[in-house]
């Protein structure tokens, strides 16, 4: 995997922290319906939030930003990888919303990380 292809990973990988982010604030801060769920109230809400267009816009750049990548590198490489945004997430969640990361959960994080490596070194090696 050359330099080039690592930082368009990398940058996917922010880019996808930053959407989920985004998109979990943006859904927390609005405000309750009065009278329970009513769809053409929740929709006029979710329009007008702007961290969901946010995360919108992280997705619609990270999506280009993975195509560019794809077009250097082969998908079998790229795609585990790209699973290092779930790790970069179980963080973001424990550092920015706070929330309770049990030890199984970070355990199934490392885990996921340590195949990424391997994918990384076995591809580099072929």
């Amino acid at each position: 995997m050359t330099l080039t292809v690592v930082w368009l990973v990398a940058f996917s990988i922010v880019l996808d922290v930053i959407g989920q982010l985004c998109f979990k604030l943006g859904l927390d801060r609005l405000p309750e319906l009065d009278g329970g769920f009513r769809l053409n109230a929740f929709w006029g809400q979710v329009f007008n939030a702007p961290l969901l267009w946010a995360g919108i816009g992280a997705y619609v750049i990270e999506f280009f930003v993975w195509l560019e990548a794809l077009s250097r590198a082969p998908l079998s490489l790229l795609f585990p990888a790209a699973a290092l945004a779930y790790c970069g997430v179980v963080l973001a969640g424990k550092v920015v919303l706070d929330e309770t990361v049990s030890r199984r959960r970070w355990l199934g994080t490392l885990v996921i990380t340590l195949g990424v490596m391997l994918v990384a070194i076995a591809g580099s090696q072929a």
